[in-house]
């Protein structure tokens, strides 16, 4: 168990060390969403997740940070600043802020934050006597609670619970304004484009083992299954980025139907991929190979941001109540 958790931190830092470089060398400086490049964006961001699903964790947070300041006219980041963004309301413990003469502090506990120790900023959703707000922080002024995060999925994302003494914020846009800018089902949407890097990086060990030995007609054909589900994801992404960038400030108030459709599908054709990589390999992958194993972990618990079918069933409220085009 010693050994497991240590390669666990070395993992952790490994992968620390690399979002930092990705930062530093400005690669992490993408198109925002609708500026006309969106699938430039998406394709960076499945790039990295089919290299590795935590880092990708990290880097879609700091890219989805500095399209809500530019958004929502927030403080600029600082050149080599790296920046979360903790906006989940889970169940249990939750975070508060109140005005003060000096401004905004904030106190409490906020969960699902994904690089606790290696953010140096973060904007954080808190629930002020007007409602929720979303707010900008300095890393250092927080306490991450260690072991808040025990899982061996996405462990490298050091996706930990956070607490706030009485920490100054600087508010980010007006009451309600992070969830009710266009922004926000362009960057739910994009978060898609991770699911899909990740089922990618999945699929090579079938396509792989593929080139290398005859693996069956059964293993075939769950590799031509494979294909044609990415590809449908792919195309999907593709058509979702050409709308956005057609109408960057929701006009059609299409935003919410397309996420919700889009992450659907991409979470659908990510579970078919694992399921059906197993099926055809069996356990030998994710008994021996630690990468494809990690992999599997992680993209099995990135994918819980889709709500299943409480998702679902938002989007088929909406077909009920405008109808759809099949």
């Amino acid at each position: 168990m010693d050994g497991e958790r240590q390669d666990g931190a070395a993992w952790r830092a490994e992968v620390e060390r690399g979002f930092v470089a990705e930062v530093e060398s400005g690669r992490l400086e993408l198109p925002l969403p609708g500026a006309g490049r969106t699938r430039l964006r998406w394709e960076a961001l499945a790039a990295l997740a089919r290299r590795d699903l935590s880092l990708a964790r990290l880097c879609e947070g700091h890219t989805d940070a500095v399209a809500i300041l530019a958004e929502l006219a927030g403080p600029a980041p600082a050149a080599g600043s790296r920046w979360g963004v903790w906006a989940a309301q889970p169940p249990g413990p939750s975070l508060s802020a109140r005005p003060v003469a000096t401004g905004w502090r904030l106190s409490g506990t906020k969960r699902y934050c994904s690089g606790a120790r290696v953010c140096t900023h973060a904007l954080v959703t808190a629930e002020t006597p007007d409602g929720h707000r979303l707010f900008a922080v300095a890393a250092e002024d927080l306490r991450p609670v260690e072991g808040s995060w025990p899982a061996t999925g996405m462990a490298a994302s050091d996706t930990l619970d956070v607490r706030f003494d009485d920490v100054a914020g600087e508010p980010v846009g007006p009451v309600e304004g992070y969830v009710r800018r266009p922004g926000f089902h362009q960057g739910g949407a994009g978060v898609a484009a991770c699911w899909y890097g990740g089922a990618k990086g999945v699929a090579e060990a079938l396509l792989a083992a593929a080139a290398e030995r005859e693996v069956g007609p059964h293993a075939l054909a769950h590799l031509g299954a494979v294909d044609v589900a990415l590809r449908t994801a792919k195309a999907a992404l593709e058509e979702a980025a050409d709308e956005i960038d057609a109408d960057p400030r929701d006009l059609k108030n299409a935003g919410r139907t397309r996420s919700l459709r889009l992450k659907a599908l991409v979470e659908a054709v990510a579970t078919d991929v694992m399921g059906r990589v197993g099926r055809a390999l069996g356990a030998g992958p994710l008994g021996h190979d630690a990468a494809h194993g990690r992999r599997v972990a992680d993209l099995t618990v990135y994918l819980r941001q889709h709500h299943a079918e409480r998702d679902l069933a938002a989007l088929g409220a909406i077909v009920a109540e405008q109808g759809a085009r099949w």
